[in-house]
């Protein structure tokens, strides 16, 4: 499918999912805005793959879970292109505790760098949006908004914040042209992985519950991303798509 012409905003895309899907939205033909916050080396690398592909790539450094840099980034893309046509929320942080044990500095990173960066850069990107022929607003979100993981629990609210936003701007942004949608990958081998405890015994326990007998990867992810953001899927609105390999269905396994 050809995206040409359409610019995308993929927050957190230095690395991991948020790299598979910038890489994937500019094989499709859209020019990408990268961002990162603490490893510009590797958000150069994404740049640097997006122009080899033959697309333009903008980079910004901007701390999505903090309100003055989350408006600098859409301020940044407003001045250097002037629109966008695709923002992809998909930076995400989180303390790997028990509930009980997260203070509130824990839930104030989460919560503010997963959902309301959410809530709020939909309202930055719907103002630039504005006069283009189509918006496509995606979150990455995850089987831990509905299910209780171990160590995983204000990450886990944080993802069910973000399910719920979705759904309402889903329904008051389609009359506008924009649809919003979410996904939620099953367990992908990415950095991001490796603060969680026993990482290793969480990928071999992963693949054992799988019946597709792999783990779901970051270009899975893009994939679906990429659909998303396509004319066929213009009335597939405030919905969470699993991509999992069947991990989510087996009861009991």
């Amino acid at each position: 499918m050809s995206l040409e012409g359409k610019v995308a905003l993929v927050t957190g895309s230095g690395q991991g999912i948020g790299r598979g899907i910038a890489l994937r939205l500019a094989r499709d033909g859209a020019d990408i805005v990268v961002n990162y916050f603490r490893h510009r080396s590797t958000a150069e690398e994404t740049a640097e793959a997006v122009r080899a592909l033959g697309r333009r790539a903008l980079l910004v450094k901007a701390h999505v879970g903090e309100v003055d840099q989350l408006e600098r980034l859409f301020e940044s893309v407003k001045q250097e292109v002037g629109y966008l046509d695709i923002f992809v929320s998909n930076a995400a942080s989180g303390i790997p505790k028990p509930m009980a044990e997260v203070d509130l500095k824990g839930w104030d990173w989460t919560m503010n760098i997963n959902a309301r960066s959410l809530f709020l850069g939909t309202q930055h990107a719907i103002k630039l949006m504005e006069g283009r022929p189509s918006g496509r607003i995606i979150a990455i979100t995850s089987l831990g908004s509905t299910r209780a993981l171990p160590t995983y629990g204000v990450i886990g609210v944080s993802k069910a914040a973000i399910d719920a936003i979705v759904r309402y701007y889903g329904v008051e942004l389609i009359a506008r042209g924009i649809t919003v949608n979410a996904i939620a990958p099953g367990v992908v081998d990415t950095h991001a992985l490796t603060a969680f405890p026993e990482h290793d015994r969480i990928i071999g326990e992963a693949i054992r519950r799988t019946p597709a007998g792999r783990l779901c990867t970051s270009e899975d992810v893009a994939a679906v991303a990429s659909f998303l953001c396509s004319d066929e899927a213009a009335l597939i609105v405030g919905q969470v798509i699993t991509v999992d390999g069947g991990a989510s269905l087996p009861f009991g396994t």
